[in-house]
């Protein structure tokens, strides 16, 4: 899927985590927050092999997103993706988050996190459709000082 310009520059700039709906093994929908990284087109997770999201993604990979901030401007974007786990990536996707949402991957919980005994695995999320949303200029005159964020267009 091509993805425009200012899209891939919200997902690059902004460092908040990725909201991930996935069906549990009853069929339910979960949703879990990641750290995530975009490249070239995908998005990509971390997280323990064991972790339950990673069995509800290698039984149906079809999921949804969205990246959105909490705090006015409203904006943002959600979608439907396909995923697939990578066992070989995990702690390379891993350190490569620590260094985007902590700066480093030397302070404690950065060190707690790859210390971790059972291995890393990374989520690869290739979007299917992308909707984005910005609520900005309705709210200009609502919000007294929108804290400002890069919002997609």
């Amino acid at each position: 899927m091509k993805i425009n310009s200012a899209v891939q520059q919200y997902l690059a700039e902004i460092q908040i985590p990725i909201r991930l709906s996935c069906l549990d093994e009853s069929g339910w929908p979960v949703v879990l927050s990641l750290w995530y990284l975009f490249e070239d087109g995908l998005l990509y997770c971390a997280t323990p092999k064991k972790a339950k999201v990673v069995a509800y993604l290698e039984t149906e990979p079809r999921c949804a997103f969205e990246v959105a901030a909490d705090q006015p401007p409203y904006c943002g974007l959600r979608g439907r993706a396909l995923a697939a786990v990578e066992p070989e990536r995990g702690l390379e996707i891993l350190e490569r988050l620590l260094v985007r949402y902590l700066g480093s991957a030397e302070n404690p919980l950065a060190r707690k996190l790859l210390s971790r005994p059972q291995p890393e695995v990374a989520i690869r999320l290739e979007p299917m459709t992308l909707h984005t949303w910005n609520f900005s200029q309705r709210m200009k005159n609502s919000v007294p000082q929108p804290l400002p964020k890069p919002c997609p267009q």
